[in-house]
């Protein structure tokens, strides 16, 4: 799952190698930390948060066998 978080977010952003994905895990809850370079923040966050729902959402999808929730964040 970490890894769908960083193709994703690579493909997205000018600064790939800036690109970093950090997986918290508590009782039922997987937390995927997504930082960026700073230029690249609005790029994944996208027009109204649009990009950035959509990332949750394909993550929050393909979490479905783990039984529990995933969320994700974004740092700068």
């Amino acid at each position: 799952m970490e890894q769908l978080v960083a193709v994703i977010a690579k493909a997205l952003v000018d600064h790939p190698e800036d690109v970093k994905v950090r997986t918290i895990e508590k009782e039922s809850l997987v937390v995927y930390e997504l930082s960026v370079h700073p230029d690249d923040i609005g790029k994944i966050i996208g027009k109204q948060g649009r990009i950035a729902k959509a990332l949750r959402t394909v993550v929050t999808s393909a979490a479905v066998k783990l039984d529990k929730r995933v969320t994700v964040d974004i740092q700068s």
